[in-house]
């Protein structure tokens, strides 16, 4: 279960946080311009956008949970079990592999306009990265600075949602999700007044009690309005640093600890990693569970000119800092 935000402050702000009960040993990986990426029945991208965000790579291919591409466009793939449907090969479409999807969309488009000109020849298709890894369950999250979109392959077809909220989280189908923000709209970060009954001396009692109601549990639904209510609602300067912390914060409102999720055999849900990408500048921040020190990678630092990719491993433990 994950949950993927936007927000936007003097920059553009995109990032997630990945909950799972292990990691796969991701790394924050940029793919440079010349890094060829060949594609299973698409057109091979010799030359690409560059961009860099979480993957995870196998026999040098980077499997992309989420990325940044050089001018700014973000992506993240989020679980979607039960609901996401992959289909056959077709004639006259592009066929894509899920796991294809981020670096095709990101090499090829620099906006929302460009990813919609390639979405309408899409065809996700099922076919797996290799017999050890079959394909997962996916919906996913496309921003720029302006707007964003959510797409999702059902049984119905390859549905394309405007996102006015700039956030996404698991089931049920997004336009479900939207339209279940309906049951909250009486949530306010003001103190309530009384409409219960005039008949009744009713008044407040403690602070934040206009968002009595708002959801606290862990479920995917649930999530998504607390990330919603809290990034819809956030307030903070425009600074890297105010920016980049707020981000944070929006996603820590949902994070996932360590023994309330039970997934089986002594295995328990966490958030692996929190992700936070100024768009503007190329810098990918990120925080894993046991080290909440926030760690920056500069895509410019690299040489995006080349051909090979660049992978930085996790800091996992935690990283403190003892004032005497």
């Amino acid at each position: 279960m994950c949950t993927a935000v936007t927000y936007k402050t003097k920059d553009h702000y995109f990032g997630r946080s990945l909950d799972y009960e292990y990691s796969y040993n991701e790394t924050v990986t940029i793919t440079p311009r010349n890094f060829p990426f060949h594609f299973l029945k698409a057109a091979d991208l010799q030359q690409h956008y560059a961009m860099i965000g979480m993957a995870f790579v196998v026999n040098d291919y980077p499997l992309y949970y989420d990325a940044t591409n050089e001018k700014g466009l973000s992506m993240a793939g989020l679980n979607f079990p039960g609901n996401a449907d992959y289909k056959s090969e077709k004639e006259g479409v592009d066929n894509v592999a899920p796991f294809e999807f981020i670096p095709w969309i990101l090499g090829q488009c620099a906006n929302i306009t460009e990813a919609r000109e390639r979405l309408a020849r899409l065809n996700l298709i099922k076919m797996n990265f290799n017999d050890e890894l079959p394909l997962a369950e996916l919906h996913w999250i496309i921003s720029d600075k302006k707007e964003s979109i959510t797409v999702e392959s059902t049984k119905d077809g390859l549905k394309v949602f405007d996102n006015p909220v700039g956030v996404l989280t698991n089931n049920p189908c997004f336009d479900m999700q939207l339209f279940n923000l309906n049951n909250y709209l009486s949530l306010s970060v003001d103190s309530p007044i009384n409409h219960f009954s005039e008949k009744l001396n009713l008044a407040p009692y403690s602070r934040g009690m206009g968002a009595m109601g708002l959801p606290g549990d862990l479920s995917s639904a649930s999530r998504f309005v607390k990330a919603v209510f809290t990034k819809m609602n956030s307030v903070s300067g425009d600074s890297e640093s105010e920016s980049i912390s707020q981000f944070f914060h929006i996603l820590g409102s949902v994070a996932q600890q360590r023994g309330c999720v039970h997934m089986g055999k002594g295995q328990y849900e966490i958030t692996i990693y929190s992700s936070c990408c100024n768009t503007d500048k190329g810098i990918y921040y990120y925080t894993t569970y046991e080290n909440s020190q926030i760690t920056g990678v500069d895509m410019h630092k690299e040489d995006l000119e080349g051909s090979e990719l660049a992978a930085y491993p996790l800091i996992t433990g935690q990283q403190i800092h003892m004032q005497n």
